[in-house]
């Protein structure tokens, strides 16, 4: 649910012999769990009354690639499904995706994205930044680096690393840049169908991890990880149809935007604030939407205005949309679930586009993006639409597990309450 590589090491000749035909299984509470990987009660799909049982891991074997950063290991990702054979874990993360794209196909369209990471890198190894409680640590470049060659060069060995690793896997790189927070950068990946964009992201986020291991460093993909620009995680999308045209283009129309891409448009921008809590997960996330930052607060599109929550990029059969709501913290297919549900709610309903923003959105006076995790679960809770794009079952899930992170954040004693606290108070 985080967002991150949960599974198994196997032998390749038992994959082969066994696993390859009959599949394997895991325990059900991986989807009822929190990030300390505590057993979490509350969830209806798994508890301690249900005997935490077992669920299949259904191998995607289209997903199969090499292992990034692992000479001699294959990764294959997974789909969950019950023992009982009633289906699918509806909960699952790329099941939430796959029934959008599902949506999707019944009127005709493929959805295609991008997913933008951005990560700091540091000097510390994970074990040391843990030995330090993450402070005092020592960033890869001293200042703003954003569009440096001579800031990229000083991580370059680092980058380079991950960008051939990933190659190799069969991702195709296509950029690494340096971004304004210290020792903040960027890889880009290149812009496919919506499943394998979000598991080269899934897959990508643990090779880079591990690939910093293994060169004595760390990276952090952190929404907020100081006071400085936070990381974020852009998802630009688009809808092709069968014929591989991109539907949101109409070079008869002004702008070259079609009615598709309008509806699209205001179906994303009615359900935001209703989904943010797929597009910011965690209590740190919401740190990442302050003015002035690059990171959106206004509910509001424009053409190319990166003060927007949605920015219109491309043109032609490039035309897409790019969320920069998600922080790079981000799960990907319940972002990009939410993002497609959100368009297709708008094109089923033919809701109409506002006019695009012009100027500053921070100073609009447009709707807000929610300002805190408790407002975004409350909004989420709340939503007959997102019960009804995605099902009682999912929302109630993920309410919970954003009801299991305030619980925790509610009960923690911070650093800054001891520095404002400790003495002075």
């Amino acid at each position: 649910m985080q967002g991150r590589l949960l599974g198994k090491r196997l032998h390749p000749q038992f994959f082969l012999d066994h696993v390859l035909e009959d599949g394997t299984e895991g325990c059900n509470y991986l989807l009822a769990l929190d990030v300390e990987m505590n057993t979490v009660e509350g969830y209806a799909i798994s508890s301690w009354e249900k005997g935490y049982g077992d669920m299949m891991f259904d191998l995607d074997l289209a997903s199969l690639r090499r292992t990034p950063g692992c000479p001699g290991s294959a990764t294959i990702l997974c789909d969950l499904s019950w023992l009982d054979g009633t289906g699918r874990v509806r909960q699952a993360p790329r099941t939430v995706l796959r029934a959008q794209q599902d949506a999707a196909a019944e009127l005709g369209y493929r959805a295609y994205a991008g997913t933008e990471l951005e990560f700091i890198v540091f000097e510390d190894t994970y074990e040391q930044a843990w030995d330090a409680r993450y402070q005092g640590l020592t960033p890869a470049n001293r200042y703003n680096v954003d569009y440096s060659i001579l800031g990229g060069a000083k991580v370059e060995p680092l980058l380079r690393d991950i960008r051939n690793a990933m190659y190799a896997s069969g991702a195709v790189v296509e950029s690494a840049k340096g971004e304004c927070n210290l020792g903040q950068h960027e890889i880009v990946f290149r812009y496919e169908e919506v499943h394998r964009t979000c598991d080269t992201h899934t897959v990508y986020k643990t090779a880079a991890k591990e690939i910093a291991g293994q060169h004595g460093q760390s990276l952090t993909f952190m929404a907020k990880y100081d006071e400085r620009e936070g990381s974020s995680c852009h998802i630009h999308l688009s809808l092709q149809d069968e014929a591989g045209r991109n539907v949101f283009a109409d070079p008869d129309r002004e702008g070259g935007r079609s009615e598709v891409f309008e509806h699209f448009m205001a179906g994303v921008l009615a359900t935001m604030a209703d989904l943010t809590v797929l597009y910011a997960p965690n209590i740190n996330s919401y740190k990442r939407f302050a003015e002035g930052s690059f990171a959106p607060t206004a509910i509001a599109w424009g053409t190319d205005n990166r003060t927007c929550a949605l920015r219109v990029v491309g043109h032609g059969q490039g035309i897409r949309v790019e969320n920069r709501v998600p922080g790079g913290d981000v799960n990907p297919y319940l972002a990009t679930a939410a993002m497609l549900a959100g368009g297709l709610h708008g094109i089923r309903e033919q809701l109409t586009l506002a006019p695009a923003l012009v100027g500053n959105a921070y100073t609009s006076g447009a709707e807000r993006v929610p300002a805190t995790l408790q407002q975004a679960r409350d909004r989420f809770d709340g939503s007959e639409v997102a019960r009804r794009l995605l099902g009682d079952d999912v929302v109630d899930h993920y309410v919970h597990a954003a009801d299991v992170e305030i619980a925790a954040f509610g009960a923690a004693v911070t650093d800054w309450e001891r520095i404002r606290g400790f003495e002075r108070l």
